[in-house]
């Protein structure tokens, strides 16, 4: 074990163990508090958010988010669930240092990862997957009115959809001054059709956004068979640990990958059985994925629409 990856691993027990004595962490402490970050490699940080639905109680504290700070300048990976979550982030980047926000990364379009944009420092530079600005003009609209219930009237009200002005097209490098990260702009359509990520080159983290999740059930809004074939690829990035866009902890690369596989895996399959037994939809929703039922927290939530979403897209090939 190189002294480099060493110092990593207790970067992340160090962090793990600082996470379960501060318990969620999430938007339910009074606004105004930083959101509690732990630092999982030299100049990485991660704010886990709660394996959740949104409601107004923790302000769509859902996701996890990222601080990358370099020599001259700091890069946020996703900016949270609400305008308020947005605000304790940056708060929690004035704790760690007074160097400034220059990069706002999105992995991709989902409320839970943009709807702090608004409340980031004026000429910081919003940076994106090349289809994220033609998601969020497509879905923008509707995401603010759907999610005026699960955040409430004026949480909603201070939302603004900023697309990004710097596009990713396939790879990109940004730097931060002597810590560079690779963005990688991913197709086909996965998670989303919009997913990127982000590769610290000096310490070997991977923010991965929603192309892994931890602990919390995968949800597919992209493509299944996309998805699944994109992990190989996703697999080969010169990773050490990965910070999943949802799970409340990092984990080896690729490892990290097994249970997120299996589990599109069996829904793939469970979907093409039935298929080719003729079952309608309506029945084969309830069978599709479910004896991956008590592996993943939210399961009841999510899977039904991961099922429905499988069999539309199977059901013609």
């Amino acid at each position: 074990m190189s002294a480099t990856f060493a110092r990593t691993v207790t970067h992340v027990l160090a962090g793990f163990m600082l996470l379960l004595s501060t318990g969620t962490g999430g938007a339910a402490m009074a606004e105004g508090t930083p959101l509690a970050v732990q630092q999982v490699a030299d100049g990485d940080y991660v704010h886990f958010g709660q394996v959740a639905l949104t409601t107004p109680d923790n302000a769509g504290d859902i996701a996890n988010l990222g601080i990358i700070v370099g020599r001259d300048a700091v890069a946020l990976v996703d900016t949270g669930g609400s305008v308020s979550v947005g605000q304790r982030l940056l708060l929690a980047v004035h704790g760690i240092t007074d160097k400034p926000v220059r990069y706002v990364i999105n992995t991709h379009e989902h409320p839970d990862h943009v709807f702090g944009n608004a409340t980031m420092p004026s000429g910081v530079t919003f940076v994106g997957h090349r289809n994220l600005p033609a998601e969020l003009a497509r879905r923008g609209a509707y995401y603010l009115r759907s999610y005026r219930d699960q955040l409430g009237e004026t949480a909603i009200a201070a939302v603004r959809i900023i697309p990004p002005t710097l596009l990713v097209d396939t790879d990109t490098t940004l730097d931060l001054g002597d810590r560079k990260l690779r963005l990688t702009a991913w197709s086909p359509a996965a998670h989303t059709d919009c997913d990127l990520t982000i590769l610290d080159e000096m310490t070997g983290v991977l923010f991965a956004g929603d192309l892994v999740f931890l602990q919390h059930v995968p949800v597919v809004d992209g493509s299944l068979t996309g998805w699944l074939a994109l992990m190989p690829r996703l697999a080969q990035a010169p990773a050490k640990i990965v910070v999943p866009g949802h799970g409340r902890a990092v984990a080896p690369w690729p490892q990290a990958l097994e249970d997120e596989r299996r589990y599109l895996t069996v829904l793939a399959q469970d979907t093409r059985r039935l298929i080719a037994a003729g079952t309608p939809l309506a029945r084969a929703v309830a069978d599709i994925g479910i004896s991956e039922r008590d592996r993943w927290q939210l399961f009841d939530d999510y899977n039904a629409r991961n099922a429905t979403a499988a069999f539309s897209e199977l059901e013609w090939q």
